[in-house]
């Protein structure tokens, strides 16, 4: 699974990791989180992310 970046405060989705706080389950793809998650650091959404190469 891919990691992804915020394009904004460049905060680091990590699938293995998950985001626990926010109900994101270790393992849960960026493609499986709900279209309503917001990134955790400053609040935008997921359209405002991008894969990490």
């Amino acid at each position: 699974m891919k990691s992804y970046i915020c394009d904004v405060c460049g905060y680091v989705y990590d699938p293995a990791v998950g985001d626990e706080d926010n109900g994101i389950s270790p393992g849960t793809s960026f493609e499986d989180i709900p279209e309503d998650w917001v990134c955790p650091l400053c609040g935008v959404g997921k359209d405002q992310f991008s894969v990490v190469e």
